[in-house]
């Protein structure tokens, strides 16, 4: 997720603050969801799919960033950065299996204060990781197209390795 934060807010302060909001609604939702089903469902038999849906929408945004310049790019439409990241963030295996891991063990050990603090912090990070990457980029541009290439390459080997894992589940 942070790959795709730093390549929107090399281009825009604003999109990639929505992107990492889109990702903290994710979470949230996640947190909820993970908090609710766990005595329900056997959520662990779900990742499974999570990974291949992960690796699907990881080529397809990687793709989307290398396709042409980042020059040619305008700025997204705000509502298309922020779904756009809480989609990815919904399907992220990473997100998905550490809400049905450390999550579950934040909520039932710590409860509502562990939570709080932990978005919080993710609060914070939202605003702070693409205020510094854009400030770093606007004065090197250079800087920003290697952030771009460099994030397009993680989201293409993430998506691999989550194929392998769907594939060796």
């Amino acid at each position: 997720m942070n790959a795709w934060i730093a390549a929107l807010a090399a281009r825009s302060f604003r999109d990639g603050f929505l992107t990492g909001l889109g990702a903290m609604t994710a979470d949230g939702l996640l947190g909820a969801t993970v908090y609710l089903l766990d005595r329900y469902v056997d959520l662990p038999a779900i990742v499974r799919y999570v990974y291949l849906v992960g690796a699907a929408i990881m080529l397809f945004l990687a793709w989307r960033l290398l396709r042409r310049p980042a020059e040619a790019e305008a700025s997204e439409p705000r509502a298309r950065a922020f779904l756009r990241a809480l989609a990815l963030g919904l399907t992220n295996p990473f997100q998905v299996v550490w809400w049905l891991t450390a999550g579950v063990a934040f909520a039932y050990l710590g409860g509502g204060v562990l939570l709080v603090g932990l978005f919080a912090a993710i609060a914070v990070w939202v605003v702070a990781f693409p205020w510094a990457i854009h400030a770093g980029t606007r004065q090197r541009p250079a800087v920003g197209r290697a952030v771009r290439y460099a994030s397009g390459a993680i989201l293409v080997a993430f998506a691999i390795y989550f194929a392998a894992l769907f594939a060796l589940a």
